[in-house]
């Protein structure tokens, strides 16, 4: 079995981040993201980015653990 790499990790922690946070404006119109780095600041922004190469990056991810 294939040990999980950093990047790996990197991703699966984004995805939860954001997961978590949509939760959170679906259920409570709260984004925790702008509420702790400020709404729509560069930091902010950078996050919301990541979040969504993350999810791109598991979509790959995904496809390769099917495969096999």
């Amino acid at each position: 079995m294939k040990k999980i790499s950093a990047l790996d990790w990197i991703a699966l922690i984004l995805i939860i981040v954001g997961g978590l946070n949509w939760g959170l404006v679906g259920a409570f119109k709260f984004d925790l993201v702008a509420a702790v780095l400020g709404s729509m600041s560069i930091v902010a922004r950078i996050v919301y980015v990541l979040v969504g190469l993350s999810a791109i990056y598991g979509i790959f991810m995904l496809g390769k653990i099917c495969k096999k």
